[in-house]
């Protein structure tokens, strides 16, 4: 699996570093790695077991070696472990020479064509709502809108048309999240038309070496200021989403290797 690749290449940036603090939101996940460097991962909640102490397991990740914890992205039993182990791969990649995301008038740089079909795994809406503006149709797949409604449901497409609908997708973002519920194999083998695949969003581990020769042909996540960790970590325990953090965050975009 991907995430095993990701994984695997993140090892040598975790080798000899500690996990510091972290907080567990109702929205996102951080980690700190030696009082550094903080990585960020999504909370899907959609799926997460119920009871009172089923997350006990973040009272023991504080001191841990970050290897052992950013593990829990592929050994971890439910999304809440598994955005655990995703944040502390994110915050590795502090330790990378990433460029930032260039200011383009299309989102990530993209081509995009007025007859383009556009797929969104995960609804961002300022990038749904200028892609909408650019290209035929925009697509949007998300589970949480699907099931639950909220912001953004009028423009959901049901999520059992994916297998239809995907293939005829010229442009597809996807969120990071798939590799912490484990669909982004799923998802690429759909995406059979595709010119270019982003993978977005903070969940994003941007190590490009993992993702030769599947189909992803960018990363666009982000690297986070350490100066305003107090803030944010406040903000994150009171469930702040990420537009919250706005100020806090520097995007990278990286191109992958075909």
């Amino acid at each position: 699996m991907i995430i095993e690749s990701v994984l695997a290449a993140a090892e040598p940036l975790l080798a000899g570093r500690q996990v510091t603090d972290a907080v567990l939101g109702l929205s996102l996940t951080a980690v700190e790695l030696d009082g550094l460097d903080i990585g960020v991962s999504y909370v899907l909640r959609h799926n997460l077991p119920a009871g009172c102490s089923i997350f006990g397991f973040a009272q023991d990740i504080i001191g841990k070696p970050a290897f052992e914890v950013a593990s829990l992205a592929v050994k971890g039993r439910d999304d809440a472990q598994r955005g655990v182990g995703m944040a502390v791969i994110t915050a590795a990649t502090r330790s990378l020479d990433l460029p930032d995301e260039p200011n383009t008038p299309t989102p990530f740089g993209l081509k995009v064509l007025p007859g383009d079909t556009v797929g969104m795994i995960g609804y961002i809406p300022p990038v749904a709502n200028q892609l909408g503006k650019l290209a035929n149709r925009v697509l949007v797949f998300d589970r949480g809108l699907s099931s639950n409604g909220g912001e953004g449901a009028a423009q959901a497409t049901p999520m059992e048309l994916q297998s239809q609908l995907l293939p005829e997708c010229d442009l597809m973002i996807i969120t990071g999240t798939t590799l912490i519920n484990n669909t982004l194999e799923q998802l690429l083998g759909w995406c059979t038309k595709a010119r270019e695949i982003v993978l977005v969003g903070a969940s994003t581990p941007m190590i490009k070496e993992a993702f030769k020769g599947t189909g992803v042909t960018a990363l666009a996540g982000s690297w986070w200021d350490a100066a305003y960790k107090q803030e944010m970590f406040k903000r994150l325990s009171l469930s702040c989403g990420i537009h919250h953090l706005r100020e806090m965050m520097i995007k990278k975009l990286v191109q992958v290797e075909a």
